[in-house]
């Protein structure tokens, strides 16, 4: 059974997916300033921002790569992210009633501003820093997982290298992001939240009408199945999959990647009051569940109908997905899987590319201090959103190489490494008191994922065996936070 989708129905696809985008972009960008650009004039819908953010936090890594990695002999095998998905409920509970206070409190555009406050200028800046980086890494491994199947069904049959595939997907983002800013994502996002997850229930549906099984039966045939196992508690320390890592690597990832980062969190501070940005993580958090748990049931799926069609499992599992819902289902599926993987590449690339403009303006160029007039600044802003869209395009050209195994796993580790300096610097300021010489933060959050890094390749010799994984945001925060109390004093009665 075989769709056949051509390149021209793909091309079409795209294109008035993207002239519906565009069409949001116009609405919401009328009359739009700065304010509105970052921080959508604090007026949007609570429940609007908590739909759309399951689609920005799952993002095209997780449509194609989490159903790859459910057969895949490694981190996250079978149901095992799931482990991982209920770690998240615990940092997202921090988040709603530790972090949101504090940034309501405080009145942030940036987040990073508490830093700044709480230590000095030094930490501002690094904290800053390490958002940009990792949010240049993070978008980067997305959009290139997402441009690589474009490249494979669409732009190759028709003879468009790959750097163009690149270009024409970070243009089309950079068209309706470019005014509106974050007042426009708050309504695409919930847009490209349905269409990803409507693509994800029509897949399932599809499968279970080829092998003529119901919803029961489906449940029942990955249940049966090598693919159904969730729990791994009888595994050791030094297996990836280990429950106890992965639910702690998943409260903290949860806190770092959303509670401590400037794309995730600007959504939040777009809520009217911090009572409805509580509502808005505790009602995402439960809703992103069973959005994950839906995505493991069709990667088992997806196994078990490879194997029933004779179809091959491909070498990198990532292209599980796409290979079959392009090539060897009916049509509507392949229509419905580009329309799914366009919607999850851009709810989570839009966002990230706002939220880096925005870490920028606010936090290097000092917009809310700035004498200059909204014009200036609209004009600057602008530059700012041309600058990282070519930073994200020669990022992702030259990570072509980085594509060895699933993505979802190496985005985690790289984000282990980038995040734990964020992580460390956080927690002090607001587990502890006490003051830090402030010009010590720059070499030690540089110190700190370079001695990560050292243990973490030597961990099988000197931890007999024990890896790190996702992890080593434990390590990395820890170490941070180590070093910071090295270079801190009790405060004094004036502060």
């Amino acid at each position: 059974m075989s769709g056949n989708i051509s390149p021209l129905t793909i091309a079409t696809i795209v294109i008035v997916y993207f002239l519906v985008l565009i069409g949001i972009s116009l609405v919401t960008s009328k009359n739009a300033d700065n304010k509105s650009f970052f921080n959508a004039n604090k007026n949007a819908p609570w429940f609007l921002v908590a739909f759309g953010m399951i689609g920005a936090s799952l993002s095209g890594v997780t449509f194609i790569s989490i159903p790859g990695v459910v057969g895949q002999e490694a981190t996250n095998m079978c149901f095992s992210y799931m482990q991982m998905v209920f770690g998240f409920l615990v940092g997202y509970f921090v988040i709603a009633t530790i972090l949101i206070p504090l940034y309501y409190r405080l009145n942030l555009t940036s987040i990073y501003q508490y830093l700044e406050s709480r230590f000095g200028f030094y930490s501002y800046k690094t904290g800053a820093f390490y958002f940009i980086l990792s949010r240049i890494i993070g978008a980067s491994l997305r959009l290139f997982l997402v441009a690589i199947v474009l490249q494979n069904f669409l732009m190759e049959p028709l003879g468009i290298p790959f750097f163009i595939t690149v270009l024409l997907t970070i243009l089309l983002i950079w068209v309706y992001t470019v005014n509106g800013g974050i007042k426009t994502i708050i309504l695409t996002d919930t847009l490209q939240t349905f269409c990803m997850l409507t693509a994800v229930v029509c897949s399932i549906y599809f499968i279970g009408q080829s092998m003529d099984i119901g919803v029961t039966g489906l449940i029942t045939e990955i249940q049966q199945s090598d693919y159904g196992k969730m729990w791994f508690f009888d595994v050791g320390w030094n297996d990836p999959n280990n429950f106890f890592k992965q639910f702690i690597s998943g409260a903290l990832i949860a806190i770092v990647m959303t509670g401590l980062d400037q794309d995730m969190m600007q959504k939040n501070l777009t809520c009217r009051s911090k009572e409805d940005a509580q509502k808005n993580v505790f009602t995402f958090s439960i809703i992103l569940v069973f959005a994950n748990l839906l995505f493991l049931s069709l990667g088992a799926l997806l196994y078990i109908y490879a194997q029933k069609e004779g179809i091959a499992i491909p070498e990198k599992t990532d292209q599980l997905y796409p290979t079959i819902a392009l090539e060897h289902m009916p049509a509507a599926v392949g229509i419905l899987f580009i329309l799914g993987l366009i919607a999850a590449a851009y709810s989570s690339a839009d966002s990230a590319l706002t939220s880096l403009t925005t870490s920028f303006c606010i936090d290097f160029l000092g917009f809310e201090k700035s004498l200059l007039s909204e014009k200036e600044k609209k004009q600057k802003r602008i530059y700012v959103h041309i600058g990282f869209s070519t930073v994200l395009f020669v990022v992702i050209v030259l990570a072509k190489a980085l594509n060895a195994g699933a993505v979802i796993n190496e985005l985690y580790i790289a984000a282990g490494y980038t995040y734990g300096p964020l992580l460390g610097l956080f927690s002090f300021g607001i587990l502890t008191k006490r003051n830090i010489l402030d010009h010590w933060v720059i070499p030690i959050c540089i110190a700190s994922p370079l001695i990560s890094y050292i243990i973490n390749t030597n961990a099988d010799s000197w931890l007999n065996g024990f890896q790190f994984g996702s992890t080593i945001i434990a390590l990395n925060g820890l170490i941070t936070f180590i070093l910071l109390w090295t270079i801190s004093r009790k405060p004094t009665k004036n502060g």
